[in-house]
């Protein structure tokens, strides 16, 4: 770190700052070179779905156009690359045949990021659930633990020999809570509450396999983790009761048992823990499968790193009746464009409390916002939202990295991109994709990031300030 003031600023010297993008969300190419259909493939055909029937048929051509966005990467100084594989493109069946020209395109990928000197980081399951595997009960099928660790076998053989570092799933509650208990997403089914929890334990089942299988046949030491999201509770002062109260609802169960799939502690403790919480475990009893200690063990397979999805969070004072109480937010609260609220000291809370509990090295996998962005009459696209966001989230990480093991940062996204049933109505991207003719333009805020990276976060300045710095850089005498 550097010093400012006599004070420690910035990150660890070794901090990996990336961007990180999904397979359907990008790629496109959904029918080539023998792919297989994924659910999100299929539920994006069904009328009324997905906003204005937006499909990933052609998303950002991420397929035919990789090297290209290698350039823009290398172009904005990332250090890492965070992005899934298509299971169904390398096993159209989610088992059984392997389709070579998939693994040809990601071995081509993986060969442009090395050779640019960008690491890649793989997430094997970010919702590309093969159609197939899903005919046959999907994640309520037992098999699917032994399907997932052969595909993860197939990816430690094929690309662990240029790539250390690998996650397991994305986002469970997204694809467990919102696929099959709202029904929101693909592949849209409103299920029991006892199925989805044995999906959840399936799925925990699949990541523990998927963990064996990766330190089985990986052909080099790896770095293994695992990537759950949270809306994180955030403390109202610093006051030590405040701290306790947000640390306590942070953890604790959701009021709502319909909402149970956003609860922190029941997809991360038997992660990490070895067990799922007893609080859980008493409520949500006449919904549980059978669980073993075999299961556990299996679940609790040591992981090196634990990632992070943080967006946003809720803050929190102890009340007077020594039971955490949510502040309510103010009227005209700030709103990122798809309505989340803009909350930065998340990125300071979540990752502290995250690693006082499992004292495991913390990537923050996901973190940024979508704006209304455009292509202004110079032909570039001037996001200045974006850059505060950016520097007020940022800024609080920093804080976090004093007191915990904060390893890297991945902003979401690279691109703009399909965003699942909003479609391409929402722009996260660092890099505006035209997508009338699949034109890529980097964004303001992808030259901010290129000097955040640069100087390793000691310089996480606001617009005016950066914008200042870069006309002195290119007119010295103003």
């Amino acid at each position: 770190m550097g010093k400012e003031n006599g004070k420690n600023v910035g990150f660890p010297e070794d901090f990996i700052w990336g961007a990180a993008t999904s397979a359907y969300q990008i790629e496109g190419a959904v029918k080539e070179d023998g792919k297989g259909e994924h659910i999100w493939d299929v539920y994006t055909k069904e009328p009324g779905k997905v906003y204005s029937g937006h499909t990933g048929e052609v998303a950002c051509d991420h397929y035919h156009r990789y090297k290209e966005d290698v350039q823009l990467m290398k172009e904005m100084g990332l250090k890492a690359y965070r992005f899934s594989i298509d299971w169904s493109r390398v096993l159209p069946d989610g088992f059984g045949r392997v389709n070579e020209k998939g693994i040809e395109f990601y071995n081509h990928l993986i060969d442009e990021l090395v050779e640019n000197k960008i690491e890649p980081y793989i997430t094997l399951y970010h919702w590309e659930l093969p159609y197939e595997i899903y005919k046959r009960g999907g994640w309520m099928n037992p098999q699917i633990v032994e399907w997932f660790g052969e595909y993860a076998k197939l990816v430690a053989e094929r690309f662990s020999d240029r790539v250390s570092h690998f996650f397991t799933l994305n986002e469970p509650q997204c694809f467990v809570g919102l696929g099959f208990l709202t029904g929101e997403h693909a592949p849209g089914v409103k299920a029991p509450m006892r199925d989805t929890f044995e999906m959840a334990h399936n799925a925990l089942k699949a990541h523990g396999r998927a963990v064996q299988m990766l330190r089985t046949y990986g052909k080099q030491k790896l770095t293994i983790g695992y990537a759950p999201t949270s809306s994180v509770c955030y403390p109202e002062t610093d006051r030590p009761e405040d701290i306790k109260a947000a640390r306590k609802a942070y953890f604790s169960l959701q009021e709502d048992d319909s909402n149970w799939t956003w609860n922190v502690s029941w997809w991360s403790d038997p992660v990490l823990l070895g067990h799922y919480p007893e609080e859980g475990l008493e409520r949500y009893e006449k919904y549980l499968p059978k669980i073993t200690e075999e299961d556990m063990r299996l679940i609790s397979e040591p992981i090196d790193i634990y990632g992070q999805n943080i967006y946003n969070g809720r803050c929190f004072r102890m009340g007077e009746d020594g039971k955490p109480q949510e502040v309510c937010r103010y009227e005209g609260f700030p709103k990122t464009a798809i309505q989340w609220p803009v909350t930065p000291e998340c990125l300071q809370w979540g990752p502290k409390f995250l690693y006082e509990r499992y004292h495991k090295p913390i990537y923050i996998t996901e973190n940024g916002l979508s704006c209304h962005d455009m292509i202004s009459l110079d032909g570039k696209v001037h996001d200045p939202n974006r850059i505060d966001f950016l520097a007020r989230y940022l800024r609080e990480l920093r804080k976090a990295a004093e007191e915990a093991d904060i390893r890297g940062y991945f902003q979401w996204s690279l691109m703009d991109n399909f965003e699942w049933a909003k479609g391409y109505s929402d722009r996260f991207g660092l890099v505006y994709v035209d997508y009338r003719n699949q034109q890529r333009i980097l964004k303001d805020s992808a030259y901010w990031y290129k000097h955040v990276i640069k100087t390793n976060g000691e310089e996480i300045c606001g617009l005016c300030r950066y914008l200042y710095s870069r006309n002195q850089q290119r007119n010295p005498g103003l």
